[in-house]
């Protein structure tokens, strides 16, 4: 099989494109506007733009479009940047569309000495109105046939700032017939007495989007210009801009968001849960932003896998998120360094066991991994187990603790259930067992087998940790098709907190590690944390438990 069917559509354009000799080398370049976190939308846009350039011997730009004052700031900026380098991609040139309002406004100048743009004071009202419909043309504005004397004029003391807020804008001159709604005469300028993050005081007028995007693409010598879907009707506007002023001529390409499953893609509603205390932060694990995940303990290269695996396409549509946890499990498998804790501790007396002994178990730090080292596992006469892992009337294959029963410790001994301690109120308080001193793991000479295995920890040496046990932040599969406020479909179990044991190797735990814990689930140290106070976020379940829950229903 040949790469070519392997390639993807904006593969195939760009492998086109060297091959014909339209380019020297390809440029592509990231655009956020720093309004807000990067999501795992952004991700995707991130991997193909990063990616393209890599496969291809190009290069990215980092590009901050900052033409809206009023919702910027340095936070998200720097934000930004953590959240692609984390990603693992690094920009040729860190850019900002700031860096070019002089030129922008001097396009905006020779626009006008075109007779291709003019001042116009109707209110935003009254522009929406001319506009039209989709099938009705729009009417002129009564400002459209201004000379181009007046127009610049007026420009220049817009820029001046002797014109209050929406007094104001500068229009394209295009076609108000025109059956692309963008095409009707946009707006190309507004009036905005605002501080920007970067230029301070020194501008009170802004380009708009559309203005600015397609310009600096141009001014950067961008070949390939990579938007979402929602940009197809911007297009001709695009080339329209570029095509009037004479500029490189950068092309707009499009491909499909990312949309998935239980949660939402979009800032101003990720904004909302925030400003509303629905979540702690934009960094909550349960939020979709990079700075979530990787709070939570996802990992960038099960994130790039994910992106990989979902392609990219031209249509629409919607991701499971079970495919980004799959991703993330088979990643987290590999390098995570396995501990034992006990969530919900039954008290375990192993009787035959010396009073005041003690001894160290090794313990594999990950079974995946041929170089890994072992651990000290400390074990002593009482331990804690799963209270999940005895029942006092078992079923037939309950292969774990039971009255009579033997089950395998992890790296340690075979126990044999002896007899169940209760209070007065009938309530299991501890369970009286015996070990196998000739089944030690690794050395085990005692020639029984068990077939279960449970994990424990070490009463004397329990460390006490808090677990945050996250869960997906809707309980509805399809946020598009939710009707009402978005809000009302969170999941009210989406975050459960679970004081836990845990055997003292965590101590030395680190946030640059991630965890599995033996039969929980895939865990990190959240930075919380205090030399007093260990703190561990769930990534992930070492099953899709939601998959589970759907076949019973």
């Amino acid at each position: 099989m040949s790469d070519e069917k392997s390639l993807n559509f904006l593969e195939e354009i760009v492998d086109s494109d060297l091959k014909a000799g339209k380019y020297k080398q390809i440029i592509t370049r990231f655009p956020p506007e720093p309004n807000g976190y990067l999501h795992m939308g952004h991700a995707k846009s991130i991997c193909l733009n990063f990616g393209l350039a890599l496969k291809y011997g190009g290069y990215t730009n980092l590009r901050f479009d900052d033409t809206n004052p009023v919702t910027e700031d340095t936070e998200y900026v720097e934000s930004i940047k953590n959240d692609v380098q984390w990603l693992g991609f690094q920009w040729k040139h860190e850019l900002y569309a700031s860096d070019y309002f002089a030129q922008l406004y001097g396009f905006g100048i020779k626009l006008i000495e075109k007779g291709l743009a003019y001042v116009d004071d109707s209110t935003s009202e009254e522009i929406a109105a001319q506009k039209g419909t989709p099938t009705q043309p729009g009417t002129d504005s009564p400002y459209r046939n201004r000379s181009k004397e007046e127009n610049l004029k007026l420009f220049q003391e817009m820029k001046e700032g002797k014109y209050p807020d929406g007094a104001k804008v500068l229009r394209a001159r295009i076609d108000m017939g025109h059956i692309n709604m963008h095409m009707r005469d946009p707006i190309l300028y507004r009036i905005k007495h605002a501080h920007h993050h970067r230029t301070g005081d020194t501008w009170c007028i802004y380009p708009m989007y559309d203005f600015a995007h397609g310009q600096s693409d141009a001014i950067e010598q961008i070949t390939h210009s990579i938007c979402t879907l929602e940009f197809i009707p911007h297009r001709e506007l695009y080339d329209w801009f570029i095509a009037k002023l004479e500029l490189y001529p950068s092309h707009q390409y499009e491909f499909a968001r990312l949309n998935m499953t239980y949660t939402v893609m979009s800032k101003r509603k990720l904004l909302q849960l925030v400003n509303e205390k629905y979540v702690a932060g934009w960094d909550d694990p349960r939020m979709p932003t990079l700075s979530g995940v990787r709070r939570r303990g996802y990992t960038p290269e099960s994130i790039r896998e994910f992106c990989d695996k979902i392609g990219v396409a031209k249509r629409e549509n919607l991701i499971d998120v079970g495919l980004l946890e799959f991703c993330v499990r088979e990643h987290l498998n590999k390098i995570s360094l396995r501990r034992m804790v006990v969530f919900d501790p039954l008290k375990v007396i192993i009787t035959n066991y010396p009073e005041g002994k003690g001894e160290m178990l090794a313990g594999e730090n990950n079974p995946e991994d041929p170089n890994a080292t072992t651990r000290d596992v400390p074990f002593s006469r009482e331990i804690y187990i799963e209270q999940e892992d005895f029942m006092e009337v078992a079923p037939k294959k309950f292969f774990r603790l039971a009255p009579g029963q033997m089950v395998r410790l992890k790296n340690a001994y075979i126990i044999r259930c002896e007899s169940v301690v209760k209070d007065s109120a009938g309530k299991i308080q501890a369970l009286h067992c015996t070990y196998i001193p000739e089944s030690r793991s690794g050395s085990d000479t005692s020639g029984i087998n068990v077939k279960g295995t449970l994990h424990w920890v070490s009463v004397q040496h329990a460390v006490p940790v808090e677990t945050r046990l996250y869960d997906r932040l809707f309980k509805v599969e399809d946020l598009g098709d939710a009707e009402g406020d978005f809000k009302s479909y969170l999941n009210p179990d989406s975050l459960q907190v679970v004081q836990a044991y845990a055997e003292p190797a965590l101590l030395e735990a680190t946030t640059a590690e991630r965890y599995q814990f033996l039969r929980k689930g895939y865990f990190c140290l959240d930075p919380d944390s205090t030399h007093t106070k260990l703190v561990f976020n769930r990534t992930v379940t070492l099953r899709d438990m939601w998959a589970k829950e759907a076949k019973k229903d």
